[in-house]
């Protein structure tokens, strides 16, 4: 008969428990391996995407596209004579465009570049290059304009390429749907966690945040057949489809968002907070907006930032709801976002021309502009975290 002591026992258990360890350890290894290469490839796929967009749109950011519709003409021997940069910049054509193309078609390029001069248009404008970023960003009097005007018209003879109607409509609609969504939102979350009882909770809280699983042309259709002939009847205004119109169907989509961040960062409070005021004799609806929202800032504003990221970054529901681009601080006036201009003109530009890298331009803008209004958010949710607990 053999006796075990209870050191002995012990080390017999530890050593049983490291080779269950031993044995486990490869599967969690392939696990934690797999999760990692999973969020590498995201965040590379995200920076690949990113790559390919700004290199598509870098022609326009660096100056080297020419939309001049009337350019001085070669023939075709002193065309064939010029050096292989020159003639690239007077095809208009990259680096990349040129490699590819063989003699036959370099020849046939500057036979129409000859055809096209000779039924070239004699208005003064048609020597503009509206690509060069004082037309994109600045205005200019027009033909038939009785002052400098901003103007985004990419068809036409003259392409007409400035990009602030387009900027104007996409600030203009997010705004009013973060005006509308915001308040709603926020005032469902308050009553969700902090006043409903657990049984009316247990359905509001999943029937709100379901509203996020609507497609979004779903929301848009909806809003161009419904709620804009309602929204007119109501307010009275001439214009059907406005950038009023498309901020309320936009905020219906932001909503949720909102709402499900706020409400997870106002039930992370302490219960104590409440518990405390409550003793001293508030009432839960004090309690919650002077303790509970204070407490909960830093989560409330990422709610707001990521739900103004949402709405600046929607595609369907604007380009079903709004229409021309034109720069009107009027909420009643139309309004063209640039999701929407992406979207509807983008099938329709010439691969490689001009129209098609101002819309890879406006692209790799408005994933800039996203990327830095979630950083900002990010770095004030942090300083108010720490003012709030103090250490700052």
């Amino acid at each position: 008969m053999s006796f075990k002591t209870p050191n002995t026992a012990r080390r017999t258990e530890g050593w049983m428990g490291l080779k269950r360890g031993h044995r486990a350890r490869p599967l969690e290894w392939m696990i934690e391996q797999l999760i990692q290469f999973v969020s590498y490839s995201a965040i590379i796929m995200v920076f690949l995407i990113f790559v390919f967009v700004t290199r598509e749109a870098l022609p326009i950011l660096l100056g080297q596209m020419d939309s001049a519709a009337v350019r001085p003409s070669l023939s075709m021997d002193e065309a064939m004579k010029l050096p292989e940069a020159d003639l690239r910049k007077y095809l208009n054509m990259t680096q990349s465009e040129f490699a590819k193309a063989d003699a036959e078609s370099i020849k046939m390029l500057v036979e129409l570049r000859i055809e096209s001069s000779a039924t070239e248009t004699t208005d003064k404008d048609a020597k503009l290059n509206t690509t060069q970023w004082s037309h994109l960003l600045g205005p200019y009097q027009w033909s038939g304009y009785t002052q400098p005007e901003y103007i985004w018209q990419p068809v036409g003879t003259i392409h007409k390429y400035n990009i602030v109607p387009l900027l104007v409509g996409s600030l203009k609609v997010s705004f009013i749907a973060l005006a509308f969504a915001l308040p709603l939102a926020l005032g469902a979350a308050i009553y969700v966690s902090q006043l409903a009882n657990p049984r009316i909770k247990e359905w509001l809280k999943p029937a709100i945040e379901l509203l996020a699983g609507l497609p979004s042309v779903v929301l848009g259709f909806f809003a161009m057949l419904v709620m804009a002939t309602f929204l007119q009847n109501v307010f009275g205004y001439t214009t059907r489809l406005n950038a009023f119109l498309a901020g309320i169907a936009l905020g219906l989509a932001v909503i949720p968002l909102v709402f499900s961040i706020a409400e997870d960062a106002l039930t992370s409070v302490p219960r104590s907070y409440t518990q405390a005021a409550l003793a001293l004799g508030s009432s839960r609806w004090q309690a919650a907006y002077q303790i509970v929202l204070p407490a909960a800032l830093p989560g409330v504003f990422a709610a707001a930032v990521l739900g103004f990221g949402r709405a600046l970054g929607e595609t369907m529901i604007v380009l079903m709801t709004s229409s021309a681009s034109i720069i009107s601080w009027n909420i009643f006036d139309s309004a063209r976002p640039i999701t929407a201009s992406i979207a509807a003109e983008l099938a329709e530009a010439v691969f490689g021309g001009h129209h098609y890298r101002i819309l890879f331009m406006l692209g790799a803008l408005l994933f800039t502009v996203t990327f830095l209004l979630n950083l900002i958010g990010d770095v004030v949710v942090h300083r108010l975290k720490r003012r709030l607990e103090g250490k700052a």
